[in-house]
């Protein structure tokens, strides 16, 4: 299931996964490739992170471009941020990948579609010592839309080990039931699976994604998933973009594009939009209702803290100390969740 990677500098045959590594997709609803984007491209972004991450200092509230760790706060020496969000929209490095061919190239093969349209993106640190999990989940059940040809490609831009809380698949998932991510005790989405109320077996069956930097991994927007905390000694950075085929349109979830041209003609990766959108049988539950408490509201980490049975722990149920490799302890006067504005 790991393969080695496409030439991104290669004419267009270079480009063309082999059947076998569809086929593998297509059964386990996951690809990583290992190569794909070269060192120099891979040493421009991580500067244009550092770059970005200056701007964080003095805040201690989420906001339009960063998510906090919840044992962040202004006063720490560098910030613990844990999300830069759309990293594209402040960087030209960023929105150059985007439109990575070499990335288009595996998509539109995966989803059988030369018409492709952009999603979120995210840049996921992980930070060394503290970065926090990700409790299992699909992504599906965030954003369903009219049928499920749609990706999350995850860019390495560091080395990742076990010991980093890398990304793990349950393969074959994506071919199975949507599973709840509402809270049993009173219907509250709360994007998370309750693991006591499903019948995978994550000790067994979960796959971790691990490679060096520069590899991409591609999985099925149906796909459970999740990660752990990082307990390393060094970063995780993974930059997330979700891909979709044109016709694939959103039935709710997808709330961050500003008009209806934008939607059809910027967010376009490649091909030409549709106005008939291709409609497939499939599970829906909608992400709804939602908290009104703002503290659980902007993103993943804050919505599943919600989650009344987590299978990952957070660094405070860990002791909020050093991580096994001697990472400073959160500061006692920052024990408190970073505030939104």
């Amino acid at each position: 299931m790991v393969a080695a990677g496409v030439d991104p500098h290669g004419d267009g045959e270079a480009e063309r996964l082999e059947a076998d590594q569809v086929r593998s997709y297509d059964e386990n609803g996951f690809l990583l490739l290992e190569g794909l984007i070269s060192h120099a491209e891979v040493e421009d972004l991580r500067s244009e992170v550092q770059r970005l991450l200056v701007l964080a200092a003095g805040r201690d509230a989420h906001d339009d471009l960063f998510d906090f760790e919840e044992s962040h706060c202004s006063s720490n020496p560098e910030p613990r941020v844990r999300r830069i969000k759309e990293p594209r929209l402040h960087s030209a490095a960023f929105e150059r990948l985007t439109r990575h061919q070499a990335i288009l190239g595996v998509c539109g093969r995966l989803l059988r579609s030369a018409d492709l349209r952009r999603g979120d993106m995210k840049l996921n640190l992980k930070s060394a010592g503290y970065g926090s999990p990700v409790q299992w989940h699909q992504d599906w059940a965030f954003y369903p839309h009219t049928n499920d040809s749609i990706l999350a490609v995850g860019v390495f831009l560091d080395d990742v080990t076990p010991d980093h809380g890398p990304l793990l698949v349950m393969p074959g998932t994506h071919r199975g039931p949507l599973y709840s991510h509402h809270r049993r005790s009173d219907g509250l989405f709360v994007g998370g699976i309750d693991v006591e109320d499903c019948d995978l077996d994550f000790a067994r069956g979960a796959v971790p994604l691990t490679a060096s930097a520069g590899s991409v991994s591609f999985h099925h927007v149906r796909l459970v998933h999740g990660s752990d905390l990082n307990r390393s000694g060094a970063a995780r950075k993974i930059v997330f973009l979700e891909v979709a085929a044109a016709d694939a349109w959103p039935l709710c979830g997808v709330a961050n594009y500003t008009s209806f041209e934008e939607f059809m003609e910027a967010r376009m990766l490649q091909g030409r939009p549709t106005l008939r959108p291709r409609m497939e049988a499939l599970p829906v539950a909608m992400p709804m209702p939602k908290t009104s408490d703002r503290r659980h509201q902007g993103s993943i980490y804050a919505t599943q803290q919600l989650l009344e049975r987590p299978f990952f722990r957070s660094l405070e149920a860990a002791g909020g100390g050093a991580i096994a490799n001697g990472t400073a302890p959160i500061d006692a006067a920052c024990e408190r969740p970073a505030k939104r504005q």
